[in-house]
């Protein structure tokens, strides 16, 4: 999938080309159409990200961006270089494959445990290496009614908006929906089936969230239903269901997500999502041993819109609340409500030169920003909000 510059996530556009691979068979033959060939079936994605992002609260520089992953360090960024090669499994061309391969500060917070990172790294993997192995799966489209395709291997999350891809999102930082509600990658088996052109079925098994070597001897898994009832307009819903915490079989965790795109209208993305999920005796509770009930509660939701001014120029909003009920997901301890505002403003300067100017705010109901030191110096939480510009640039090769 050649994602374009103003394109939204990219998910959405994968899964309708899923779709259309699998229903493929059920489609009569255009006349006179030259097949295409083995190498046009081939999708090639590249490019390189740098950023720069002041906190304007006075933390200076060094501060950091409390309760962020990509763009956690204030001041210079090299946010991400990433490869990718792919191609869709279809009638023609039944087998398929993916490989993503980064490098950057970014890339080194996408570890999946045994990729990178073991068991003793914790966020943000200070001592990993700034390299990582995205995605790296194969896939076989079995000729079953309209088309099975089985994927395996390790693959990007299909739940949520916002992707890894910066360029392929509405803005630069990702929200916290993104951050804290769900993983970012799997390894495991995967299969779709479209019935119809507006329905594709996802069902699959993976080692955890974010764990290529699983952590207990128990599977996690998935389900996805998106639809295109008309068009501009997907929906898609899924859940994830499994246990998670090491060494533990039985304490179990379920996500549910779903999010809903609207492009019907001239230059304008409208999308939304909503998510929940739920963990019983979520370790880092256990270890407070503060309460009775160590189970962990969280949900939230997020609005963006955006406008093509020009083919150049492109404005976008997002708006999102994030309630963690619990502290767990975000390691506060204790229940904690976020908001974000942000607005993005994107230029496309030279080919595939993209510049973006972003603003963003960012509220609590607690005191979890590092705005300022506090009187022994030390840059700890003194703020129940935050406020940070960031200036960034991209260069997409394909």
């Amino acid at each position: 999938m050649r994602a374009s510059n103003f394109a939204a996530p990219a998910l959405v556009a994968a899964l309708l080309a899923l779709a259309a691979a699998s229903a493929s068979a059920a489609d009569p033959p255009e006349e006179e159409k030259k097949p295409a060939t083995f190498l046009d079936a081939v999708n090639l994605f590249a490019y390189v990200e740098q950023s720069f992002t002041f906190n304007l609260g006075g933390a200076g520089r060094g501060g950091v961006n409390e309760l962020r992953v990509y763009d956690y360090y204030e001041g210079y960024t090299f946010n991400m270089a990433e490869f990718s090669v792919k191609k869709v499994a279809s009638e023609r061309y039944p087998f398929g494959f993916g490989l993503a391969v980064t490098a950057g500060r970014d890339a080194q917070k996408n570890h999946s445990l045994g990729i990178f990172r073991d068991e003793d790294d914790a966020f943000p993997f200070r001592n990993t290496a700034p390299v990582d192995v995205q995605e790296a799966y194969v896939s076989v489209r079995f000729p079953v009614g309209s088309g099975l395709i089985v994927r395996a291997g390790k693959w990007a999350s299909l739940l949520g908006y916002e992707v890894i891809e910066s360029p392929s999102n509405l803005n630069f930082s990702r929200g916290y929906l993104f951050n804290f509600a769900g993983p970012f990658t799997h390894t495991g088996v995967v299969a779709n089936y479209a019935p119809t052109e507006w329905l594709n079925l996802f069902a699959g098994v993976a080692t955890g969230s974010d764990t290529t070597e699983d952590n207990n001897q128990r599977p996690m898994g998935g389900l996805l239903v998106a639809l295109t009832p008309a068009e501009g307009l997907s929906i898609l819903t899924g859940s994830l269901f499994g246990p998670e915490q090491n060494d533990n079989n039985r304490n179990q965790r379920w996500i549910l997500d779903t999010v809903v795109t609207y492009t019907g209208l001239p230059k304008t993305t409208l999308a939304a999502e909503i998510t929940g999920g739920n963990e019983k005796n979520e370790a880092s509770l256990v270890a407070l041993d503060t309460r009775r009930d160590a189970d962990a509660t969280w949900w939230g939701w997020a609005l963006w819109g955006a406008y093509d001014f020009t083919e150049r120029f492109r404005v976008a909003l997002r708006q999102e609340y994030f309630k963690d009920s619990d502290g767990a997901r975000t390691g506060f301890g204790s229940k904690l409500s976020l908001w974000s505002t942000t607005l993005t403003l994107q230029l496309k300067i030279w080919r595939g030169l993209v510049g973006r100017l972003e603003y963003r705010h960012d509220q609590a109901d607690e005191r979890v920003f590092r705005n300022r030191y506090d009187k022994n110096h030390v840059l700890s939480p003194t703020s129940r909000s935050m406020d940070t510009i960031s200036l960034s640039t991209y260069y997409l090769f394909f």
